[in-house]
């Protein structure tokens, strides 16, 4: 199972609608119970990618949250990428890529299954929260200058 089905199935448990549509202005969009997926997406890694973020509005957003003149909703956009970032990615995926012999972003991103654009947005994220590294049981995980992980001895 690939992660579009996975979310899929998430968002089905949650009693989510999810329908690919042919949406002009984005890639996804939740109202109320139903989620549309831009229907001409190439990849389904690209749709895992998006349903994930609006599962993520699904968990942490209120209302109706489009206008971004507002911080409030920029607040709540950015808590729903994190949520979506933490899904598809987290600490321990990093981990699990590096024990996987994984070490550059597009081996990373393709074992984790997100987009490397996904990928950068998320080590950016990390970057802002954490600072310069985040320790993680045995692992040490550098953010600055660029992403790496160190096993402590």
């Amino acid at each position: 199972m690939n992660a579009y089905e996975a979310l899929l199935d998430e968002a089905c448990d949650m009693g989510l609608t999810v329908k690919e549509k042919p949406l002009k202005y984005n890639n996804g969009r939740i109202k109320g119970n139903r989620i549309a997926i831009r229907q001409d997406i190439d990849t389904t890694t690209e749709k895992a990618c998006v349903l994930a973020e609006e599962l993520g509005h699904h968990y942490t957003s209120v209302g109706n949250i489009i206008d971004m003149d507002s911080s409030s909703n920029r607040k709540q956009e950015r808590q729903a990428r994190l949520w979506a970032y933490n899904k598809q990615i987290g600490l321990k995926g990093l981990v699990r890529a590096y024990e996987h012999g994984c070490t550059a972003s597009h081996e990373i991103a393709e074992y984790l299954d997100v987009t490397e654009e996904a990928l950068q947005e998320c080590i950016e994220f990390y970057r802002d929260k954490y600072g310069e590294y985040k320790t993680v049981e045995h692992y040490i995980i550098f953010f600055i200058p660029h992403l790496a992980v160190l096993k402590k001895i």
